[in-house]
């Protein structure tokens, strides 16, 4: 049965959940990573207020995705190309592509950042026998 709606971190044999408020208050990153012990990836949530620009980046060698959770971004990419990406917008980005992301919006904007490297593990979901159908 479930419990109420998760807001502070809680963790358990073998998972952790939570809610980005129980990470910090105001604008900057939320350390998902270090909050729920992700060990695979890097994942935070950063909270930018109106108007508010990032600054121009890249990495050696992590890509990463974007995930927009509430508010409106401008991403401006190396090539100059300029994208505007809104709740359930979605960007993926090379390692040495310079990126900078812009709040464009009247209020906060929320996004993920996830960051890996060498790839996807494929086929990894596995059903228990009670969940297969014949």
């Amino acid at each position: 049965m479930a419990q109420d709606e998760a807001h502070e971190v809680v963790t358990g044999d073998g998972y952790a959940v939570g809610n980005i408020d129980a990470l910090g208050d105001g604008g900057g990153f939320r350390k998902i990573r270090r909050a729920l012990d992700v060990r695979a990836l890097g994942i935070n949530a950063i909270v930018m207020p109106a108007e508010f620009a990032g600054r121009r980046h890249y990495h050696y060698e992590q890509e990463e995705t974007y995930f927009v959770h509430r508010g409106q971004a401008e991403l401006e990419l190396g090539d100059g190309s300029v994208h505007r990406l809104g709740p359930g917008g979605i960007a993926r980005i090379d390692a040495a592509t310079v990126r900078r992301i812009r709040n464009v919006g009247a209020g906060d904007l929320i996004y993920v950042a996830v960051g890996g490297k060498d790839g996807y593990v494929e086929n990894d979901g596995h059903l228990l026998p009670s969940e297969e159908t014949g």
